[in-house]
């Protein structure tokens, strides 16, 4: 009963009949976070797409400015220098078979996977366990190169992964509560930016049809889609 109190003190505080600016909905959202802890602040967006079809799934990355006030555990698959170098800019696991192994056991303690190149062959047959938590690497999102270390930085950096999902909804997070409401509003504008970039040119009428920010556990906040594009 508690947590419904809380929660219906933070819906009070939005107007059901306006639509926000994204920098007002992120300044809001700072009001109706948890008082009790450090509330992650995220966007769901709906987009004029049909994912079933390939030329429409909406997927990209964005370095959020300010990044998203957590560090993202790493692991990379890869061999030799490379490995080195992945461990060098701060990897939280890497290997090669022995790794690759332990996923397909089960083991997904970890937020982004890279890999190698040459690695893809057998890191291929994790799909079933990484594929549903949007976990396997892909050269599209720059987690398959030759180069992990740069991933493993810009990944811990405040590099996010957004994809479009079956229901044509794309989610992605843009902070933490604590974060001032200039960090958050740069860091959604980042983002909003990247995703208006990748609009298909098949996608007719108006590409973002609405949009919600909202913090954990916390009422969605509708934005103004006039606002974005």
């Amino acid at each position: 009963m508690a947590k419904s109190k809380v929660y219906e003190a933070a819906a009070a505080k939005i107007d059901r009949d306006k639509f926000y600016t994204p920098a007002e909905a992120v300044a809001l959202a700072k009001e109706t976070g948890s008082k009790k802890f450090d509330s992650t602040v995220e966007v769901a967006l709906k987009l004029a797409v049909d994912p079933r079809k390939a030329h429409q799934l909406v997927r990209g990355t964005v370095i959020l400015p300010h990044g998203t006030g957590k560090t993202a555990r790493v692991i990379v698959f890869a061999p030799g220098p490379a490995a080195e170098a992945a461990i060098a800019a701060g990897a939280d696991e890497v290997g090669g078979a022995e790794l690759i192994e332990k996923v397909a056991g089960g083991w997904t303690a970890f937020d982004a996977a890279v890999s190698t190149p040459e690695l893809m062959g057998q890191v291929g047959r994790l799909g079933k366990v990484l594929g549903p938590r949007g976990l396997m690497p892909n050269p599209k999102t720059g987690t398959v190169t030759p180069n992990p270390a740069k991933a493993v930085e810009e990944i811990k950096g405040g590099k996010i992964e957004f994809r479009v999902d079956k229901h044509a909804n794309v989610h992605f997070v843009v902070g933490k509560a604590s974060f001032s409401a200039e960090q958050l509003d740069e860091n959604l504008q980042a983002a909003l930016d990247e995703i208006v970039r990748l609009k298909p040119s098949s996608s007719k009428g108006r590409y973002i049809q609405k949009g919600a920010v909202s913090t954990t556990f916390g009422p969605g906040i509708p934005l103004d889609v006039n606002a974005i594009a």
